[in-house]
């Protein structure tokens, strides 16, 4: 069996690079840090590439390890626990983007253009108020309801050329009273 101390020489001269007592190591501590992958994984397979992630990273941060009066194999348990929940949340499924999940996307405007498409609205309304009601009536039935100007002339009784007179002159009007 291993002690405590002897599993500090060994990393002690992992940090130095010597191989054999890496080789060492991984035979005094496998089985145990392997547990602990497995514990946390739940996965057989998993459980070994964490294994093999923690060991190359005992290969290279051997030299951070401060002998403190602490046991060595806390060091290397923190190291096979932390590894394995790294797998375990990347395991997880990844997240959508929230424009990429049907029905839950809202192509509506945003507030902001909700709030100023309300104020051009109202804004509109007022100068629609400042026109006389035919006028109104047959600017609302072209730009809104997408009535032909024919059927807005039979629909007011007036000459064809009369409904685009009024529909001319009443944007000019719109136009101007916007534009205060």
């Amino acid at each position: 069996m291993t002690t405590t101390a002897d599993i500090e020489k060994l990393i002690s001269r992992v940090a130095l690079g010597d191989r054999a007592a890496f080789s060492s190591l991984y035979d005094a501590t496998s089985a145990k840090l392997f547990g602990v992958c497995l514990r946390v994984l739940n996965n057989r397979a998993e459980a070994e590439d964490a294994l093999q992630d923690v060991f190359v990273r005992i290969w290279q941060k051997a030299d951070t390890y401060a002998a403190n009066g602490y046991s060595p194999m806390t060091w290397l348990i923190t190291l096979a626990r932390n590894r394995s929940i790294d797998k375990l949340r990347a395991r997880k499924a990844p997240t959508e983007d929230m424009d990429d999940v049907p029905g839950l996307r809202d192509d509506g405007p945003t507030p902001e253009a909700a709030a100023i498409a309300a104020s051009e609205r109202a804004r509109l309304e007022v100068c629609m108020e400042e026109l006389e009601d035919n006028r109104a009536l047959a600017v609302r039935g072209a730009y809104l309801e997408g009535a032909s100007y024919k059927d807005l002339a039979e629909r007011h009784g007036v000459p064809l050329n009369t409904m685009r007179t009024w529909l001319r002159r009443s944007l000019l009007k719109l136009k101007d009273c916007l534009g205060r």
